[in-house]
């Protein structure tokens, strides 16, 4: 499972106001506590006004990369601010995001070409986010195909099926699921992600909710998610699924989790 860090986001709203101050250290205490915690790349997203992104982009992620050794998922609406800031990344690590809307793609994937960056591909385009499994199926082949125009295999896309809320559509996991089997069984390496908070917008005592997707999701295939690897509830979540399905040898990854205080209450002494 490759967890994908989200708590350094300009729409966060401790997050945004270090933003306006300026303050490194909460910048730098985030990304730590996210590598420590286990998070493969560390998602930057300035979350601020069209005109203050670059430059805010570009502050965040110095700060990231000098504080951590792990890789950047640049995160921005505007491909053209990916495109400005795309220089300043250390090392290779994932575009956050191209889409069917208008040219993100046509901008984003030259760039990557010829690279080991990867990128996360949302399941919409110009007539917006859809409900349908078909459309969102047929979306995903779009991008997928257009970026093997550019040499970009497969195994370097993280299709996100953009699940919708629960209480907007009571079939939006199963939706997901359906959507991500389709897409694995046509392009067997590509990857499928998402942002885990979606499913339980509008709902009470969310967290649970959202374990319980994530838990179904990865038992159903879904390879990465954007979270908080901080949250020990979300973290140990991730960690059993993988030891109940296989995918922790002997359960080491769990149990050297938990000795280490990263899920489960910390003892004392």
């Amino acid at each position: 499972m490759i967890i994908i860090g989200e708590k350094i986001n300009g729409t966060i709203p401790s997050v945004g106001q270090a933003i306006q101050n300026r303050d490194e250290n909460f910048i730098r205490d985030l990304a730590i506590r996210q590598a420590e915690a286990g998070a493969d790349y560390i998602d930057v997203c300035a979350g601020t006004s069209p005109e203050e992104e670059l430059d805010t982009l570009k502050w965040l992620m110095d700060i990231v990369q000098d504080a951590v050794d792990k890789p950047l998922c640049i995160d921005s609406p505007n491909p053209r601010t990916i495109e400005a800031v795309f220089k300043y990344a250390k090392k290779p690590g994932i575009i956050n995001s191209v889409s069917g809307e208008g040219g993100k793609c046509e901008v984003i994937y030259p760039l990557i070409q010829g690279t080991p960056w990867q990128v996360i591909a949302l399941t919409c385009d110009d007539r917006g986010i859809p409900s349908d499994v078909n459309t969102r199926v047929e979306i995903s082949k779009v991008l997928i195909e257009k970026a093997l125009k550019y040499d970009i295999q497969p195994e370097r896309i993280h299709i996100d099926p953009l699940v919708i809320s629960l209480p907007t559509d009571n079939l939006s996991l199963l939706k997901f699921v359906e959507t991500m089997n389709i897409i694995k069984k046509m392009y067997p390496t590509v990857k499928i992600t998402s942002g885990l908070s979606n499913i339980s917008f509008g709902m009470p005592y969310r967290k649970i909710v959202n374990m319980c997707f994530l838990t179904i999701a990865v038992f159903s295939g879904m390879d990465s998610a954007i979270m908080d690897p901080c949250n020990k509830d979300m973290l140990a979540a991730v960690l059993a699924t993988e030891a109940l399905i296989g995918k922790d040898r002997y359960c080491r990854k769990y149990n050297n989790a938990y000795r280490k205080g990263l899920i489960g209450v910390k003892k004392e002494g």
